[in-house]
């Protein structure tokens, strides 16, 4: 079993009896092994080197505070994610991500989450160009209880998006949930289709999609960073959920991810389960990472 971040980091600090060089660099060593990414990685050292310098005789507690407030630091350049449906209805989401990263699953448990919270929700399956996918969200749709809106399969995804919001607005749903195709071999395609969208979404509803949700598999590594970048300049990505979080020693991927692109992680899955989804809290992340019990 990969050891934890706590693990490789208690290793790397409690090695030696004062904080050293050797030290340094076996946080940087455990910080690139949980996926943070370089960039993140030097920026982490470079500070926790300089208050170490500053500050002399600094203890090994002293250390994991430091780091612990370095990466609290960077979940928050992330900033609030946005409000779930306040103030709009419908509250329209539009989903991306590659295929295989649990987007699908995600939208059923979004799904699922918001009719518990008593919210009237509508599915689009704007992935026309996969059966599967389709398939799969009607699945899901009959497990959460929520309508769902399809097409023939190889129809026009935006026409998909169309008709889902205008459904919602005729049924009075509060909440619209659009999968969109996840292909990433031709980035102008990508693009493309994104604001066909989203422009027809708006013919409906002047403002949406409210939110441009981004689907990330934890399990991935530094995948997730190139798939984060894709997507990124074929639209305005507004929020990240991060899949497979549970049982992974790879969570410093959600701290490369929220430095590099400045999008805050609004979702975690944390097992395969219907409610097995959760809002990120930065400061329980933070604990999480530290965790003692992770040793066991």
């Amino acid at each position: 079993m990969a050891l934890s971040f706590f693990a490789k980091i208690s290793r790397a600090i409690t090695a030696k009896s004062r904080v050293d060089d050797d030290t340094l660099d076996a946080i940087e060593e455990a910080l690139v092994e949980s996926d943070m990414g370089v960039d993140t990685t030097l920026k982490i050292v470079d500070a926790l080197e300089e208050r170490v310098h500053r500050d002399k005789y600094t203890s090994t507690d002293e250390l994991t505070g430091y780091l612990r407030e370095e990466i609290a630091a960077l979940l928050d350049k992330g900033g609030e994610a946005p409000a779930p449906v306040e103030g709009k209805k419908p509250y329209v989401i539009l989903v991306v991500g590659v295929n295989g990263v649990g987007k699908t699953t995600t939208i059923g448990k979004l799904a699922n989450m918001y009719r518990k919270q008593g919210k009237k929700v509508i599915l689009g399956a704007a992935d026309t160009f996969r059966a599967a996918a389709v398939d799969q969200l009607v699945i899901w749709s009959q497990r959460a209880g929520v309508d769902i809106v399809r097409q023939e399969m190889g129809s026009d995804p935006a026409s998909v998006a169309y008709d889902t919001v205008k459904a919602a607005v005729a049924r009075d749903a509060d909440v619209v949930l659009i999968d969109t195709a996840g292909r990433l071999h031709n980035r102008i395609d990508l693009m493309n289709e994104l604001t066909k969208i989203r422009n027809v979404c708006r013919k409906v509803v002047p403002d949406a999609p409210h939110e441009v949700l981004l689907v990330l598999d934890a399990s991935t590594g530094q995948n997730a960073f190139q798939q984060a970048k894709e997507f990124a300049r074929a639209t305005d990505i507004t929020s990240i959920a991060v899949t497979k979080l549970d049982g992974t020693a790879k969570g410093g991927v959600v701290v490369g991810l929220t430095d590099r692109f400045e999008v805050p992680v609004k979702y975690i899955g944390v097992g395969e389960g219907i409610d097995d989804i959760a809002m990120f809290d930065k400061d329980k992340f933070v604990e999480s990472l530290f965790n003692p019990e992770d040793l066991k």
